[in-house]
């Protein structure tokens, strides 16, 4: 997937990492009355999340406790969510996020495209993987029991991981393009099927190809062409494909300042994002974000509701 842009982590390795120390001062942050939160934020937000899980390993080795309970005995609010989500392997945590998007009255259909449609091939496979551990549940039948219609065969495409990650051919993309083209223009209704089979199969550098030759084909962007053949959630499932072909850190910010747009923070997609792109490519979200909205992420955080 870094074929096509070179993202910038915010989080990175610690060096010198010791995962006693670590263990042993964060015992001590929490230990006795009160508790030290700087302490805490100082450590474990400065850590890759695999130095997470080894401290994590030493705490229950040492004291025979497990770290995650303890934290979350210590702290409350949006403070323990974003220190739990932390501590969490990142297939695990973006699973939980997934069966929590399923589970209960209703779906949450835009956490579903957020996680699945901005992932490659091996990332979707790590979250089936892990899905079915944590759930005993293949991740594609708990799908297809809450969606339904075109939207469920995509997102189920995505999920069988059908997508092939390398593959560049252009002269395969000419050919696509025409497909696309002929599915929905030139076509009295859509073809959505074909739709559904470019845009869940192809590489990511395959499909920046596609829709540059979209343009070609028929003088309008793939954009104009989705939003006038396809609704619903169908539509936003294949729009966020769009964008993050052409800039997966543009898509993470434009979600972002949605999260923190109008009367309320929608808390759980703000902690998401930061935390699972943390160590993948936030600090090339952060550029984005103050070139699209011109102020830094960190200022709109603050001024958050």
């Amino acid at each position: 997937m870094s074929q096509y842009y070179t993202p910038v982590p915010s989080v990175t390795p610690a060096s010198g990492f010791n995962a006693a120390d670590d263990g042993m001062a964060l015992r001590a942050a929490m230990k006795g009355f009160g508790t030290d939160e700087q302490a805490i934020i100082d450590i474990l937000s400065k850590r890759s999340n695999s130095q997470r899980q080894q401290i994590s390993k030493f705490f229950t080795e040492e004291y025979g406790r497990d770290l995650i309970d303890d934290l979350k005995s210590e702290l409350g609010g949006h403070f323990e969510e974003v220190i739990i989500a932390l501590m969490i392997p990142p297939a695990e945590y973006l699973c939980k996020q997934l069966h929590k998007a399923m589970e209960g009255m209703g779906t949450d259909e835009h956490t579903l495209i957020e996680i699945l449609c901005s992932k490659s091939n091996k990332e979707v496979k790590d979250i089936v993987e892990a899905y079915e551990r944590l759930y005993d549940r293949p991740l594609a039948e708990h799908m297809c029991s809450e969606t339904s219609g075109d939207f469920r065969r995509f997102l189920t495409l995505i999920v069988t991981g059908v997508r092939d990650d390398y593959s560049v051919d252009p002269d395969r993309a000419r050919e696509s393009a025409e497909q696309l083209h002929a599915a929905g223009e030139l076509k009295v209704g859509t073809d959505e099927e074909v739709f559904n089979r470019i845009m869940a199969h192809e590489s990511f550098p395959q499909l920046k190809l596609i829709f540059e030759e979209y343009k070609n084909v028929s003088g309008r962007t793939i954009e104009q062409a989705l939003e006038e053949e396809i609704s619903g959630e169908l539509l936003e499932g294949m729009l966020a494909v769009v964008e993050c072909v052409q800039s997966p850190p543009a898509f993470f910010a434009n979600r972002l300042h949605k999260s923190m747009a109008g009367g309320g923070t929608d808390d759980v997609t703000l902690i998401r994002i930061i935390v699972s792109r943390s160590e993948i490519d936030l600090g090339s979200i952060k550029q984005e974000y103050e070139r699209i909205y011109d102020k830094t992420l960190e200022s709109a955080v603050r001024a958050s509701p």
